[in-house]
Protein backbone atom coordinates (compact mmCIF):
# COMPACT_ATOMS: atom_id res chain seq x y z
CA UNK A 1 0.00 0.00 0.00
CA UNK A 2 1.25 3.69 -0.95
CA UNK A 3 1.94 5.36 2.17
CA UNK A 4 2.14 8.94 0.57
CA UNK A 5 -1.25 9.52 -0.28
CA UNK A 6 -2.66 12.98 0.44
CA UNK A 7 -4.94 13.22 3.71
CA UNK A 8 -7.27 15.82 1.78
CA UNK A 9 -8.18 16.35 -1.65
CA UNK A 10 -7.29 19.95 -3.03
CA UNK A 11 -9.84 20.42 -5.02
CA UNK A 12 -8.23 23.65 -6.31
CA UNK A 13 -5.96 21.78 -7.46
CA UNK A 14 -7.76 19.29 -9.49
CA UNK A 15 -7.99 20.30 -13.26
CA UNK A 16 -11.25 19.40 -15.09
CA UNK A 17 -11.99 18.41 -18.67
CA UNK A 18 -14.36 20.69 -20.11
CA UNK A 19 -17.82 18.13 -19.77
CA UNK A 20 -16.46 18.30 -15.96
CA UNK A 21 -17.26 21.93 -15.66
CA UNK A 22 -20.58 21.44 -18.23
CA UNK A 23 -21.71 18.87 -15.43
CA UNK A 24 -20.98 20.98 -12.66
CA UNK A 25 -22.80 24.52 -14.47
CA UNK A 26 -25.61 21.74 -15.26
CA UNK A 27 -26.12 21.05 -11.53
CA UNK A 28 -25.63 25.02 -10.56
CA UNK A 29 -28.32 26.07 -13.61
CA UNK A 30 -30.65 23.78 -11.97
CA UNK A 31 -30.50 24.68 -8.23
CA UNK A 32 -31.11 28.43 -9.72
CA UNK A 33 -33.69 27.82 -11.39
CA UNK A 34 -35.46 25.74 -8.99
CA UNK A 35 -34.74 28.74 -6.44
CA UNK A 36 -35.99 31.16 -8.94
CA UNK A 37 -39.43 29.27 -9.35
CA UNK A 38 -41.44 31.53 -6.96
CA UNK A 39 -39.73 35.12 -8.26
CA UNK A 40 -40.94 33.72 -11.78
CA UNK A 41 -44.38 32.62 -10.55
CA UNK A 42 -45.20 36.03 -8.41
CA UNK A 43 -44.85 37.73 -12.01
CA UNK A 44 -46.86 35.95 -13.70
CA UNK A 45 -49.19 36.36 -10.94
CA UNK A 46 -48.77 39.94 -11.28
CA UNK A 47 -48.97 39.95 -15.19
CA UNK A 48 -51.93 38.27 -15.00
CA UNK A 49 -54.10 39.69 -11.78
CA UNK A 50 -54.86 43.39 -13.76
CA UNK A 51 -53.50 46.18 -16.17
CA UNK A 52 -51.65 48.22 -12.99
CA UNK A 53 -50.03 45.47 -11.52
CA UNK A 54 -49.10 44.30 -15.36
CA UNK A 55 -47.55 47.90 -16.11
CA UNK A 56 -46.21 47.93 -12.43
CA UNK A 57 -44.39 45.03 -13.23
CA UNK A 58 -43.18 46.15 -16.57
CA UNK A 59 -41.84 49.65 -14.52
CA UNK A 60 -39.86 47.07 -12.60
CA UNK A 61 -39.03 44.68 -15.28
CA UNK A 62 -37.18 47.68 -17.05
CA UNK A 63 -34.35 48.39 -14.28
CA UNK A 64 -30.73 47.44 -15.28
CA UNK A 65 -30.35 45.32 -12.50
CA UNK A 66 -33.38 43.53 -12.56
CA UNK A 67 -32.66 43.00 -16.57
CA UNK A 68 -29.43 41.24 -15.47
CA UNK A 69 -31.10 38.82 -13.30
CA UNK A 70 -33.57 38.07 -15.75
CA UNK A 71 -30.47 37.87 -18.89
CA UNK A 72 -28.89 34.91 -15.77
CA UNK A 73 -32.02 33.25 -15.24
CA UNK A 74 -31.65 33.23 -19.51
CA UNK A 75 -28.57 31.66 -19.95
CA UNK A 76 -29.81 29.06 -16.70
CA UNK A 77 -32.13 27.98 -18.73
CA UNK A 78 -30.95 27.59 -21.82
CA UNK A 79 -27.66 26.16 -20.48
CA UNK A 80 -29.87 23.19 -18.24
CA UNK A 81 -32.13 22.82 -21.40
CA UNK A 82 -29.08 22.17 -23.71
CA UNK A 83 -27.04 20.33 -21.44
CA UNK A 84 -30.29 18.15 -20.42
CA UNK A 85 -30.15 17.25 -24.41
CA UNK A 86 -26.48 16.25 -24.20
CA UNK A 87 -27.13 13.99 -21.49
CA UNK A 88 -30.33 12.81 -23.06
CA UNK A 89 -28.15 12.13 -26.30
CA UNK A 90 -25.55 10.09 -24.23
CA UNK A 91 -27.92 7.99 -22.41
CA UNK A 92 -29.34 7.24 -26.05
CA UNK A 93 -25.65 6.31 -27.28
CA UNK A 94 -25.45 9.06 -29.61
CA UNK A 95 -23.00 10.37 -28.57
CA UNK A 96 -20.09 7.97 -28.54
CA UNK A 97 -16.16 8.07 -27.16
CA UNK A 98 -14.08 10.80 -25.37
CA UNK A 99 -14.06 13.10 -28.63
CA UNK A 100 -17.86 12.97 -29.06
CA UNK A 101 -18.35 13.87 -25.07
CA UNK A 102 -15.72 16.70 -25.34
CA UNK A 103 -16.96 17.91 -29.04
CA UNK A 104 -20.60 18.06 -27.08
CA UNK A 105 -19.78 19.96 -24.41
CA UNK A 106 -18.48 22.61 -26.39
CA UNK A 107 -21.57 22.33 -28.27
CA UNK A 108 -23.65 22.87 -25.07
CA UNK A 109 -21.00 26.24 -24.12
CA UNK A 110 -21.11 27.72 -27.38
CA UNK A 111 -24.98 27.11 -28.23
CA UNK A 112 -26.21 28.46 -24.29
CA UNK A 113 -24.22 31.48 -24.68
CA UNK A 114 -24.66 32.34 -28.01
CA UNK A 115 -28.29 32.28 -27.11
CA UNK A 116 -28.16 33.78 -24.23
CA UNK A 117 -26.73 37.20 -26.32
CA UNK A 118 -28.75 37.05 -29.00
CA UNK A 119 -31.72 36.65 -26.92
CA UNK A 120 -30.28 39.01 -24.18
CA UNK A 121 -29.96 41.97 -26.59
CA UNK A 122 -33.74 41.63 -27.49
CA UNK A 123 -34.56 41.94 -23.84
CA UNK A 124 -32.06 44.49 -23.25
Amino acid sequence: MNKTRPKHLALHKIKLPLPGYISILHRISGVILFLALPLLLAFLDQSLRSIETFTNLTEHLNHPVTKLLLLGLLWAFLHHFFAGLRYLAIDLHLVHGLSGARASSRWVLVVSLALTLVLGAKLW
